[in-house]
């Protein structure tokens, strides 16, 4: 019916539904919302790890001299930056909607 499946990019669980969301019974909506708060509430503490690795890479390539080096600690830079935008998203996106649907 539903499940949350863990995303390893992401590093949280994310919904997995099989039905639209008004096909399910108003319990299981809120069974739903209930667990989506519980890992929504991981995310910021998600997002300071991920800041840490960035802030620690960044220390690296700032005294590295080697260029193909510089270029790697740079994508990885960026792939932690885009991770840390897409939990924001997933942060944020749900948000109103579990506010809503939670107080209906």
């Amino acid at each position: 019916m539903f499940s949350f499946k863990m995303n390893n990019r992401l590093g949280i669980f994310l919904p997995v539904l099989e039905m639209e969301w008004n096909q399910y019974s108003k319990e299981t909506q809120q069974d739903i919302l209930l667990e989506w708060e519980r890992i929504k509430g991981i995310i910021p503490d998600r997002i300071k790890d991920l800041e840490q690795e960035i802030n620690t890479k960044q220390e690296q390539l700032n005294n590295e001299l080697n260029f193909e080096r510089s270029c790697i600690l740079n994508s990885q830079i960026a792939e932690l930056a885009s991770i840390i935008n897409d939990l924001w998203l997933w942060y944020r996106m749900n948000q109103d909607v579990s506010h809503d649907k939670l107080h209906a």
